[in-house]
């Protein structure tokens, strides 16, 4: 494949199409962009780190049996086979898949991380050979007493042997969610693992809770059915596996280049194409990842120099790309692994939690999109040659086994109402597919290259989620899990606003040192209850929460996916952190408006009432947009401060689940289009033969 996708000769040429243009500079200041092939790019079935390669052949091996050992319990308990006759208890499951996954964690990934991280490692040393060993012993020694551990009680009476495995147990899943999540996550869960030991003796009255032996909390860790064996790693057992897996096989298949390629075809040839290429293909890539810093990794070195070769500014391009890809770990119908996890908290199928998340995720892009579609208007910035785009049908076409996937996904998930089975089927099916490709032909060995990519992303969760219990396992045997709800809807009273700042405060924190994961599974057992009892639906709150927890990507001072957006772009990383806060705007306001309207998350509501919230929504945050970037589109008018402030205010008012409001958000709105036709600035005339971007001035490039 040409890299003529995304690369561009700088020459001008007439275009005969309205909506295409030939290409422009970057605006002076920002270092030139490179070209990068995408097929290579996106060749993740030949990545080191995802293949493991880098690694003997033995340990390869080694990973892929550990893999397939996990899966096949995994199939044998969601599908029911019983196989060899057994039917494992749950708690003799989930240590045995402990067993499968927790020792690639010490086989994977080093003590310390080194230069170039997990492909650096190209031996395993004797230590985490010991390491992988302790925890394969303890995890099957348990295994095996599944039926002991639940009839006689060993998580309060244990025997010698299993009150030695249990400490083991504790320390060894600390130092997996140490490898997997780093050294913050991992100091929070200590504390709150030991939080029994010295719960009686916190001055503060609501922290106070029933306190524990230091031996009687390991074993409560390690054989009780809150705390390791929780809520998350049941729901990581029984779900997350498939999806992992799906997302995995997806992009073993070339669905990463196919949805990249969609968007290009679809959008590339319109104002500003190469970033709304990026917003559609960064969410498209989000949704297989689930990760914002990965996602900017992967499609950032192709989308944002292809961005500002377009004529967009260097911290522009990268901020449209790190509120992009932090958008897919929230957006239907694979999300983040917090997702997920909401399934056992609230209580409620996986296909109503998607659908519930489908609207936020719609108009967190819908905002990113008019913001985009604003700036290039203003600026005069338009589309991609159409000649070096892909065509539309023939990617459709090519992409057929993948939208069928993803169709096939969601009808499961609905149809069948079976979430633990539906991920497999998907999996069957694109596997299947891979043997007619001619480029992603599965072979021997580009097969044993997607067990041993399934292996690492499985392991890696696992070894978060069952670290992250032992938060859980903490909060739960104490006692206070239940009070501090309780206190906190003490403190604000009958205010449902001030619960929601603090929550928005509170996952935003914790957000900055610890996985969305981990912030969820903390914030659900304590935030959470308390907007319920506030009255907030409780798909909403939770989904709130997990809003919130995600912002700290793009929001300064730690911002991870913007810094990695800064890095690719060579832009300063707290400037680009700040445009891609504004970028990503409406992020900040979605859960506001989906909290105290439970419609925009189809709950509590009829057809008629979501549509109308949709509706509503969507105009809104087109002022909202209109606003942020001071142009509207519909009259192709820039606007000054004061127009600004009032399509801003017009925006927030039709968010707002009143009928009163939303009338006069619209009056307001009348108001915005009637003064921006009468004492805006026109904009760039789009009918004329297309003017390079380049040609914006300094002072238009900068707003």
């Amino acid at each position: 494949m040409s890299t003529s996708r995304t690369s561009h000769d700088g020459d001008t040429t007439p275009v005969a199409d309205p909506g295409a243009v030939a290409t422009a500079t970057a605006p002076e200041g920002d270092p030139p962009a490179e070209a990068v092939d995408v097929e290579e790019q996106l060749d993740f079935d030949r990545d080191p780190a995802n293949t493991g390669t880098h690694l003997p052949v033995f340990w390869r091996v080694v990973v892929m049996a550990l893999t397939v050992a996990g899966v096949v319990l995994v199939l044998n308990q969601v599908f029911f086979w019983n196989l060899g006759g057994t039917n494992l208890l749950t708690n003799s499951f989930l240590y045995y898949l402990l067993a499968a996954f927790l020792p690639i964690v010490f086989i994977i990934y080093p003590i310390r991380k080194q230069p170039g991280g997990v492909t650096a490692r190209t031996s395993v040393p004797w230590y985490d050979i010991v390491l992988a060993a302790l925890i394969m012993v303890t995890t099957i020694y348990y295994g095996m007493n599944g039926q002991r551990i639940f009839e006689r009680g060993w998580d309060y009476v244990a025997p010698p042997t299993a009150m030695v495995f249990a400490f083991l147990l504790w320390i060894l899943v600390l130092e997996t969610l140490r490898r997997t999540a780093g050294l913050i996550v991992t100091g929070i869960a200590l504390v709150f693992s030991l939080y029994p030991v010295f719960a009686a003796g916190i001055p503060v009255s609501f922290l106070q809770g029933i306190p524990f032996r230091l031996d009687l909390t390991a074993q409560i860790h390690a054989m009780g059915v809150d705390s390791i064996m929780g809520l998350p790693l049941q729901t990581a057992a029984s779900i997350l596996v498939g999806f992992l897996m799906f997302g995995v096989a997806l992009q073993f298949s070339g669905g990463a280049l196919f949805f990249y390629d969609l968007a290009m075809s679809a959008f590339g040839r319109y104002r500003g194409g190469s970033a709304k290429v990026s917003v559609v293909s960064s969410a498209a890539m989000g949704m297989m990842s689930g990760s914002a810093v990965s996602n900017v990794l992967t499609t950032g070195p192709m989308t944002i120099p292809a961005m500002k070769r377009s004529g967009f500014p260097g911290k522009y391009a990268a901020g449209i790309e790190a509120t992009a890809a932090t958008g897919g770990t929230i957006t239907p119908p694979i999300m983040g692994t917090a997702a997920f996890l909401m399934v056992s908290f609230v209580g409620v199928p996986y296909g109503q939690i998607a659908l519930a998340a489908a609207i936020p995720a719609f108009l967190y892009y819908w905002g990113i999109f008019l913001q985009v579609d604003a700036y290039s208007a203003k600026s005069g910035l338009r589309g991609m040659p159409k000649a070096e785009l892909p065509k539309l049908a023939r990617t459709l076409l090519t992409g057929i086994p993948y939208i069928v996937a993803l169709v096939g996904l969601v009808l499961l998930l609905v149809v069948m109402n079976n979430e633990s089975q539906a991920p497999f089927w998907v999996i069957g099916f694109l596997l299947i597919c891979m043997l007619f490709m001619k480029r992603y032909k599965l072979t021997p060995s580009s097969f044993l290259n997607f067990v041993y990519a399934s292996g690492k992303t499985v392991a890696e969760i696992i070894g978060i989620i069952a670290g992250v219990g032992l938060i859980v396992g903490g909060l739960s045997m104490t006692g206070v899990s239940l009070s501090l709800a309780r206190e906190l809807v003490n403190l604000v009273g009958d205010n449902l606003g001030l619960i929601l700042i603090a929550a928005a405060v509170t996952s935003f924190v914790l957000g900055m040192g610890m996985t969305v994961s981990a912030v969820y599974v903390l914030l659900a057992i304590v935030m959470a209850p308390a907007l319920t009892e506030m009255g907030v639906n409780p798909i909403a709150a939770h989904l709130f929460v997990i809003y919130w927890a995600t912002v700290s990507y793009i929001t300064p001072p730690v911002a991870l996916a913007s810094f990695a957006a800064a890095n690719i772009a060579r832009t300063p990383p707290m400037s680009t952190s700040l445009t891609a806060m504004r970028l990503g705007a409406v992020k900040y306001i979605i859960p506001f408006a989906f909290a105290v309207n439970p419609a925009l998350v189809a709950q509590d509501s009829t057809l008629s009432e979501i549509l109308i919230a949709l509706v509503t929504a969507m105009i809104g945050i087109y002022f909202l947009a209109t606003g942020f970037e001071g142009y509207l589109t519909l009259n192709s008018r820039r606007v000054g401060i004061v127009i600004r402030v009032v399509s801003l205010a017009a925006g927030l008012l039709l968010l707002w689940p009143a009928t009163t409001t939303s009338l006069i958000g619209l009056g307001l709105g009348a108001v915005t289009i009637i003064l921006a036709f009468l004492i805006g600035k026109r904009g760039p005339d789009f009918s004329s033969t297309a003017v390079p971007a380049a040609a914006t001035t300094k002072k238009e490039a900068r707003a």
